[in-house]
């Protein structure tokens, strides 16, 4: 192996850690981040049984886990002895998911040092380790392959522009070389793969597809919001980031006599965000916190909470998700998989099922608020064009489902040995 990459890598971690320690000083996230990982060999040591079989399962973030958590679901039904091991990287993602009941345990993931990673593997001792979609951390994986303990990716996504496949990035290249199986998202990736000298990576789809059917099948119902609705026009907005909330600020002001209802669930929940966010709207607004003090007047709902998005895409007659005015757009398959036509931002060429479905004009792009305006009234008059979308969004993720099964399959057979 390289010793001066190594040498260049440890200096980046390093560096990392120490900006993280300063910004913990006055940023509540990064403290999370360091308060998350104090004591945790310990911990791990005192929680895990000696007797457990660990099937470690990384995830970077919240995304990531909603990927993983099918198979974490199968694998856990089909093998009765397994214990799941789940790590979070982000102090977001290991927050909202520290007491789920489909992994047994859950620990924040340590700093990528050559001491910490043959620390958790050693106190962590798995049978088998999965990465989701990415993060492919060097002294882990390198400490994995040492110890001969198997390694699957699922759900992964490559591009030519990744650091992997330029000529710096070879070190990285050869321990991803190491996982006994990489499932892909898309063919794409496959066939870079392939380029590259890869011959344990194999087409399988995004296990997210089964992650929203799931979900779609299993939504939970919200009476006082089938009442807010009644029978109007829903425009429900997912994962809002203030960029987002501009434009849809702009048109329902120029909307001033609309019948639309709006239901806005924002990325960000603080206390001085939804307040804010509500003064913008007006007096017709009101928070679902105080959902029960609606009256037929109340126009616009701002969800104050986190867990309800994906059930709630269901009271939608068209859907926009944030985040694509920044650094890429939020999960558009829990609305699109109810046949919900999806708005977003212009960032989304990192993720397949926008592009697909871009392509098939099924959900679209935009770029301002007269473009928003645009489609929006478009999508209402149209009803032709509705249900087309409508039908090409539900087809597009039941063609795509599967990579679950796939997946389960291989680690039964191939590595748990069933």
């Amino acid at each position: 192996m390289n010793s001066i990459f190594i040498f260049l890598y440890d200096l980046a971690i390093q560096f990392y850690w120490f900006a993280i320690r300063i910004s913990s000083l006055f940023h509540p996230k990064a403290k999370q981040f360091i308060a998350g990982r104090k004591n945790l060999f310990n911990e791990i040591k005192n929680i895990i049984k000696e007797q457990d079989y660990i099937v470690w399962m990384h995830c970077a973030s919240v995304g990531e886990y909603e990927q993983g958590r099918p198979v974490i679901e199968k694998l856990k039904a089909e093998n009765q002895n397994c214990k799941v091991v789940l790590s979070f990287f982000s102090p977001s993602g290991y927050a909202q998911r520290k007491n789920i009941s489909d992994a047994d345990y859950i620990f924040y993931l340590p700093i990528d040092t050559k001491n910490n990673a043959a620390k958790f593997i050693s106190v962590l001792k798995p049978q088998l380790a999965i990465f989701v979609k990415y993060e492919f951390w060097f002294h882990h994986l390198n400490e994995l392959k040492k110890k001969n303990i198997p390694v699957v990716l699922i759900s992964g996504i490559f591009r030519r522009e990744q650091l992997y496949f330029k000529w710096f990035g070879k070190p990285f290249l050869s321990v991803i070389k190491s996982f006994n199986k990489i499932f892909t998202q898309d063919i794409n990736s496959l066939e870079l793969l392939n380029e590259f000298g890869f011959n344990n990576a194999v087409l399988s789809s995004d296990t997210r597809f089964d992650r929203v059917l799931q979900v779609r099948n299993n939504a939970k119902q919200f009476p006082e919001i089938e009442k807010f609705c009644g029978d109007e026009k829903i425009i429900i907005a997912g994962s809002t980031w203030p960029e987002d909330e501009k434009i849809l600020i702009q048109f329902i002001q120029q909307q001033k006599n609309s019948e639309l209802k709006w239901i806005i669930a924002p990325h960000e929940i603080s206390e001085k965000h939804i307040s804010n966010l509500i003064n913008q709207l007006g007096e017709k607004a009101i928070r679902f916190s105080q959902i029960q003090k609606a009256t037929i007047e109340n126009q616009f709902l701002v969800i104050d909470n986190i867990g309800m998005l994906s059930s709630i895409y269901r009271y939608g007659t068209i859907a926009y998700v944030g985040g694509g005015f920044g650094k890429g757009i939020h999960n558009i398959l829990e609305a699109a998989v109810l046949g919900i036509p999806v708005l977003f931002g212009p960032n989304y060429k990192k993720f397949r099922e926008a592009k697909d479905l871009i392509q098939m004009q099924s959900c679209f792009s935009i770029r301002n608020e007269k473009e928003f305006h645009s489609k929006i009234n478009q999508l209402l008059i149209d009803k032709k064009l509705y249900n087309q979308c409508s039908d090409g969004c539900t087809d597009y993720v039941k063609k795509n489902s599967g990579a679950t099964e796939q997946i389960v399959k291989f680690l039964n057979k191939e590595i748990l040995k069933k």
